[in-house]
């Protein structure tokens, strides 16, 4: 028996979907990079998270969609381009072509010295809010795909607790199944406010959802 047949059909079927998807479309129409941008728009409109003047740290930033949104919305008039009223910081592993404003540093952040350039770059600041897209390469082993989405969820409030203001928000990708009630707990241990959104330009058959953390708790130093 030969699966590329079969193979073929999905990636066909997957093509048409994405072609025909209106987000996908919008996005071209607004020049933004991907989809993306549209979750993270309507989170940020319906929480209210983003204000002109704030410094934000866009984690697994690549291709920039997430960080093109921010750049609209602390500008004046929502302009690609120009005048930008606050400072956005965006790290990724990967490469990412340049957005106007946007400060990109390409590298681990686990790491010392990105660590430590992520630090120069805020210039002694707290970042006001940190949006997270990251996710791993899924393997689809349950137990093996939960645990690498925990530990970048673990990441990720880790470097809040570092890097925001105490009255910060977190915006971070996590999956249905799996672990989801224990990252669920994770930021209610972790943030005084907790909220998951499953915005509508995330695919109904996709089990992403997103769980934004308002308010950091103390953390226990003993």
């Amino acid at each position: 028996m030969n699966p590329k047949p079969k193979s073929k059909k999905v990636n066909k079927a997957w093509l048409h979907d994405h072609i025909n998807d209106p987000y996908v479309k919008l996005a071209t129409r607004e020049g933004y990079r991907a989809r993306a941008a549209y979750k993270l728009k309507e989170i940020d409109e319906t929480l209210g998270l983003i204000k002109p003047g704030h410094l934000v740290v866009d984690l697994g930033s690549t291709p920039g969609a997430w960080s093109q949104y921010v750049r609209r919305r602390m500008s004046s008039g929502g302009a690609a381009a120009g005048e930008l009223a606050g400072t956005i910081i965006a790290l990724d592993i990967l490469p990412m072509e340049p957005i106007e404003g946007v400060t990109f540093l390409q590298g681990d952040f686990r790491e010392a010295d990105v660590l430590e350039r992520l630090t120069q770059a805020m210039g002694g600041r707290l970042a006001d809010v940190v949006v997270s897209d990251m996710a791993p390469n899924l393997t689809g082993i349950a137990s093996a795909d939960a645990a690498r989405v925990s530990h970048l969820i673990e990441l990720a409030i880790e470097f809040a607790h570092h890097h925001m203001k105490p009255e910060g928000a977190l915006v971070a990708k996590l999956f249905h199944g799996s672990g989801y009630s224990e990252l669920t707990k994770l930021f209610k241990d972790n943030f005084r406010i907790v909220k998951p959104i499953k915005p509508k330009a995330s695919r109904d058959k996709s089990s992403e959802t997103f769980m934004v953390g308002i308010g950091l708790r103390a953390t226990d130093t003993n």
